[in-house]
């Protein structure tokens, strides 16, 4: 979806930015159907069985026990928006959701991101702008071949959506310059 982004630096970018973020690294799985309607879940386990619908990645690096402190933090502040942005191969995609002072942001295990306001030990956003089905269609495609996923989890009081859509008509404009 933002290709330029890889291409700039992404953690440049977001330090340049001045936003709070945490990097988790995960892996794909051929289960990977990424067809839930209200959850998006990023999960250490090693294996995915097909009714994991709402599961994007396994083997991942962190679950919601694992995040640091001052993540866990910011995430039970209100007024803060958090985006995933979800990262494989080259292709980006980002979900937006809030954070809530009512996060437990305990479980050992998982990541999830809800459109729901619905809270558990491994939930870290919610009312989010997307679910698992909601996923880049080729994102969704190269998991299923066993790509590995990098997601950053992002935490901001402000809108960074402007910036990413101006990125987005920047590289556009670059890329049809130089075909010229």
């Amino acid at each position: 979806m933002y290709p330029c982004w890889v291409s700039m630096g992404i953690e440049r970018i977001l330090s340049s930015l001045k936003v709070y973020y945490e990097k988790i690294v995960a892996e794909g799985h051929e289960n990977i159907k990424a067809t839930h309607s209200t959850t998006l879940e990023i999960t250490k386990e090693g294996y995915l069985t097909p009714r994991g619908t709402c599961i994007i990645g396994i083997r991942a690096d962190k679950a919601a026990s694992d995040l640091s402190s001052k993540t866990k933090q910011l995430l039970r502040t209100s007024g803060y928006k958090v985006y995933l942005l979800i990262i494989v191969k080259g292709r980006i995609d980002i979900a937006e959701a809030r954070s809530d002072p009512r996060l437990i942001l305990a479980d050992r295990n998982s990541i999830v991101i809800r459109k729901s306001d619905y809270i558990d030990d491994r939930t870290v956003a919610v009312n989010a702008d997307k679910a698992a089905r909601d996923i880049d269609r080729t994102i969704v495609k190269d998991l299923t071949r066993g790509e590995k996923l990098t997601a950053y989890l992002v935490i901001t009081e402000e809108n960074i959506k402007n910036f990413i859509k101006s990125l987005k008509i920047t590289e556009y404009q670059r890329a049809r310059s130089s075909a010229r």
